[in-house]
């Protein structure tokens, strides 16, 4: 019995670790806007303070943004080239699940990112 109470305290020590850092690998799947085709690729989080820069590489194309946040979610503004845009990501889990949308955009992309 103490060997189960043990294990499944584990388990949610773990996954309240992860729900309280956003920090790590990710493999993301999304949507561009509007219903628009769908994509995969990675992103990375690093903490830098009280913000986070985040990296995606997605189909060769490389975004940088910075976020802020805590456990329950993140804001992020980011930018490639020229284009620039805004997402907002609500934590599930150890994983991520956001809209986003670019500069001046009408419409807005779904994204989900999956712990690697």
């Amino acid at each position: 019995m103490r060997l189960v109470i043990a294990a499944a305290a584990l388990a949610l020590s773990v996954a309240t670790a992860f729900a309280a850092d956003p920090v790590g690998s990710y493999d993301v799947e999304g949507s561009n806007p509007g219903g628009g085709s769908s994509y995969s690729g990675t992103v990375e989080i690093e903490k830098t303070g009280q913000t986070y820069k985040v990296v995606w590489d997605v189909g060769g194309t490389r975004y940088v943004g910075t976020a802020i946040g805590d456990r329950d979610f993140l804001a992020v503004s980011y930018r490639s080239g020229n284009s620039t845009g805004l997402a907002l990501y609500a934590a599930e889990g150890g994983n991520w699940k956001g809209i986003w949308t670019y500069h001046d955009g009408r419409q807005i992309g779904t994204e989900r990112w999956k712990r690697q």
